[in-house]
């Protein structure tokens, strides 16, 4: 499904979330600064904003790994990469690799990054326990997610998404199934509370979440 949509990927994000989807990365790459971590894994990195948007506020010495599992997505990632000239994310480099089967050692993370991707994996425990597994004692893990809107919102918030947007996404994308999957999938994900229960459940320590955009979305962190 990803594969059939990574062209237009960015298009959509930009127009579906109305520019906020900035935004949240620039909130998600404040939280990962405060860590000034050296070895960070970005997963399920997609078309590599995440990766670069780190690359742009972190240490120039920060070595950036930008992770996902679906090709097509990856090309589009370099692509970028190739698009900013050759001085431009140096420190970024692009790796196909599973979430429930990172192909890293042990310990070998400072930070782990995943935006809109947890969703995505097919074992929410699992991946989070191979995200832990790979962070170092004092690492952290940063998580920036669909959560369910404060309750206020939700009327407006899941018109938008079960309505609107399937409509709209087909349009740019020419794949409104995909979409569809989108508000499915968001529908069913766990609050922050929830989730923050997960991320506890598979070994994580200091589990910490904050909602963003009326609660549509949240940041959580946590410590290895």
């Amino acid at each position: 499904m990803f594969a059939r949509i990574a062209r237009r990927y960015d298009v959509a994000n930009r127009l579906l979330s109305g520019g906020m989807d900035v935004g949240w990365r620039k909130r998600l790459v404040a939280a990962v600064r405060r860590r000034a971590p050296q070895d960070v894994l970005d997963l399920a990195t997609g078309s590599g904003d995440v990766a670069f948007a780190l690359s742009r506020g972190l240490a120039p010495a920060t070595r950036i790994v930008g992770m996902d599992f679906c090709l097509p997505m990856l090309d589009e990632a370099e692509a970028k990469k190739s698009a900013a000239g050759p001085g431009a994310y140096r420190n970024v480099t692009f790796r196909h690799g599973d979430g429930l089967a990172l192909p890293l050692p042990d310990e070998s993370c400072d930070a782990v990054t995943i935006a809109f991707g947890l969703r995505n994996l097919a074992d929410r425990d699992r991946g989070l326990r191979e995200m832990r597994r790979v962070l170092r004692p004092a690492g952290h893990l940063f998580i920036l997610e669909f959560s369910q809107p404060q309750p206020w919102f939700r009327p407006i918030y899941y018109c938008y998404l079960r309505r609107l947007l399937p409509r709209v996404a087909g349009l740019v994308t020419g794949d409104r199934a995909a979409y569809v999957y989108l508000n499915e999938t968001i529908d069913q994900f766990p609050g922050r509370a929830a989730l923050a229960g997960e991320i506890s459940a598979a070994g994580f320590a200091n589990v910490q979440a904050r909602g963003l955009t009326f609660g549509i979305v949240a940041l959580h962190e946590a410590a290895r």
